[in-house]
């Protein structure tokens, strides 16, 4: 998967963070927490969550294009939902090319994230 290659920047620049706990879907990390919907069976997982010295704890995603977008919206709806109960955020990376259309996702459907580039 294509998405694999940008997990190393992406744990980098959390890293870079001051953080107590990160957790990443990456070899040597402990995994991020899972949430399920009841309803759908739907499972959503962040690429990586961290908790600053605040005790925010900030969710993060590599925003990569996909062809049906609406699996996105809803995944990044629930995280910035979550990140916002805990006084975090959600942070999408977004990598060379695909930093417009993460932007037009977060506006049209008015998605609490802010994008980094990567």
């Amino acid at each position: 998967m294509e998405k694999e290659k940008y997990l190393e920047k992406a744990v980098a620049w959390a890293e870079r963070k001051p953080t107590i706990s990160l957790k990443a879907t990456i070899e040597g990390y402990e995994d991020p927490k899972t949430y399920k919907s009841k309803s759908t069976d739907e499972v959503v997982q962040a690429d990586l969550s961290f908790i600053t010295n605040g005790g925010a704890k900030h969710y993060t995603e590599v925003a990569l294009k996909k062809d049906n977008p609406k699996d996105l919206v809803v995944k990044w709806k629930v995280l910035s939902f979550m990140a916002s109960m805990k006084r975090g955020k959600l942070h999408l990376l977004a990598p060379k090319g695909h930093k417009a259309f993460t932007l037009k996702l977060v506006r049209r459907h008015n998605i609490n994230a802010v994008v980094h580039p990567i």
